[in-house]
């Protein structure tokens, strides 16, 4: 962790200072720390590279700026895997994050250590980013909640690869990671465009109020990667439980791509964005790109589609595993494979359901496994419904159906 204590204490000294001129913020004097890709002023950003270490650093990303001016305060940055590509949090600048709950398993990456902080109760809240799971798989293994936004609602500017600038990676987002109850709250704070204006984004409130009236279709397999029983079986039991509650439950919808097919796509699309500035990479033709992206406009259509009461059994939620297996071992392995409870898994198994939620996509905490690990779900909903999505995950919580985080309850307005 980058540690900002001191200006910190000096933040929240001026804050209590201000009085009833601050008190009313949304965020007002909540300690909080980003995932150390956002660039905070003052702070360094390497991405986990040491050549990086000693890069100045004189202005906040917009998604900080944004949380300061909404009343959080910061106390440092959390850790990453080098280049932000990996299922663990370790690189030669601050060495490596372990799991809360089990030292010798990882936490996930690259939001890995934004994720342990939240599940030790360091913080109640924490901003990381995503692009192929790197919010939604660190949630899964910690046992936290964590929303991957829509694309697009919230500003890139100053969570680039150091040293660049310029347009904004395809399908990465950054977004918060927090109690449910919480999460809106941040996000509200967070979106909008990357330029200081008056105009004020406002996202569609959430389109059902209770349980039994959502539609949920419940995917806990895919052709791409096994999925664990330790995995599947809570969402099953997610599912009975949504039935008893009055919820339509589906297992299949004729609108659902491919899935097999959809993920060799976006596996494509996401390691032609990975290899940009990469030496000898091979560069694409924008006619290939463009067919790349085309696939992509039709996920959306068709989670839109499954999302909306387009016809009486369209669901409204889509459910599915974060990832195949609960959280797995530590170690030197290459990034292509890591060892998940017992069994070695190529890495772009572990996507296999990455490719669902180009869409809005929140991961929330199911429980523990038989063998005491944390486990999840994905919420997938229709483009720009991600205060549905939230909001649905709240309902669980309130239900008794999501496991509870060790995390802090942040917000002033709810409470725990």
């Amino acid at each position: 962790m980058v540690r900002d204590f001191e200006r910190a204490r000096a933040a929240a000294r001026a804050f209590d200072a201000a009085g009833a001129a601050k008190q009313g913020l949304p965020l007002a004097g909540v300690p909080m720390t980003v995932k150390e890709s956002n660039d905070v002023a003052g702070l360094p950003t390497t991405w986990g590279f040491a050549q990086f270490a000693e890069r100045p650093i004189e202005a906040d990303s917009v998604a900080v700026a944004r949380l300061k001016a909404a009343g959080a305060i910061i106390l440092g940055k959390t850790n990453v895997p080098v280049g932000l590509g990996d299922w663990q949090a370790a690189n030669p600048v601050y060495g490596r994050t372990l799991h809360p709950r089990d030292p010798s398993r990882t936490p996930g990456g690259s939001s890995g250590g934004a994720a342990a902080a939240l599940a030790a109760g360091m913080v109640p809240l924490e901003l990381g980013s995503d692009i192929g799971g790197s919010i939604r798989v660190p949630a899964h293994l910690c046992g936290v909640f964590g929303h991957k936004p829509t694309y697009g609602l919230v500003s890139m500017a100053g969570h680039m690869f150091p040293g660049t600038d310029g347009a904004e990676p395809e399908l990465a987002v950054v977004g918060p990671m927090a109690r449910a109850a919480d999460l809106a709250l941040a996000l509200d704070a967070i979106a909008g465009p990357p330029v200081d204006s008056a105009y004020r984004l406002t996202l569609p409130p959430p389109r059902r109020r209770t349980l039994a009236e959502h539609r949920v279709l419940v995917l806990d397999t895919h052709p791409a990667a096994d999925t664990d029983a330790g995995v599947r079986e809570p969402i099953g039991a997610l599912a009975e439980a949504l039935a008893r509650a009055g919820a339509t439950v589906l297992r299949r919808h004729d609108a659902l791509p491919d899935l097999g097919q959809a993920h060799g796509q976006f596996r494509d699309m996401l390691l032609t964005i990975l290899s940009r500035g990469t030496p000898n990479a091979a560069p694409i033709d924008a006619h290939a790109w463009m067919a790349l992206r085309t696939p992509r406009c039709g996920w959306c259509g068709a989670g839109g589609r499954c999302s909306r009461p387009s016809t009486s059994c369209s669901p409204r939620r889509s459910a599915s595993p974060r990832s195949p297996t609960a959280t797995g071992r530590t170690g030197p392995a290459p990034a292509r494979h890591r060892r998940g409870r017992g069994a070695v898994r190529p890495a772009d198994g572990v996507a296999g359901r990455r490719h669902l939620p180009r869409l809005a996509g929140h991961r929330r905490p199911l429980g523990l496994t038989r063998e005491g690990l944390p486990t999840g779900v994905q919420v997938i909903g229709d483009v720009f419904a991600d205060l549905t999505t939230i909001a649905f995950a709240g309902l669980l919580e309130q239900a008794g159906l999501a496991g509870v985080p060790l995390i802090v309850h942040m917000s002033r307005r709810t409470s725990h």
